[in-house]
């Protein structure tokens, strides 16, 4: 089992709203202009809900979840086994990767 105290730091309920960007092409200038958006959306939520935005919990939890969903790229035919969002990218991530 997982200690009481760490607990809330390794769980995550879900049901949160997310955004979704995908590109046709990842080129320097589009992977620069996501990680950008992303640094300063993270950075300015934090700011505004007075949090430090790039605590370690969160990020090594965040790992572990995308580990577990890129596991299913591996085979095509795998079923999912997420909520109906989740589901629907990895959907068109299948039909879109090489």
């Amino acid at each position: 089992g997982i200690d009481a105290a760490l607990a809330r730091q390794k769980t995550f309920l879900g049901n949160r709203p997310t955004n979704t960007i995908l590109v046709d092409e990842l080129t320097p200038r589009s992977l620069g202009w996501l990680m950008s958006l992303y640094e300063h959306k993270i950075f300015t939520q934090g700011v505004i809900w007075n949090v430090y935005s790039f605590d370690q919990w969160g990020v090594q939890l965040g790992k572990v979840l995308a580990a577990k969903i890129l596991k299913e790229f591996d085979d095509a035919k795998a079923p999912l086994a997420h909520d109906g969002s989740t589901n629907a990218l990895i959907d068109i991530l299948r039909q879109n990767l090489p």
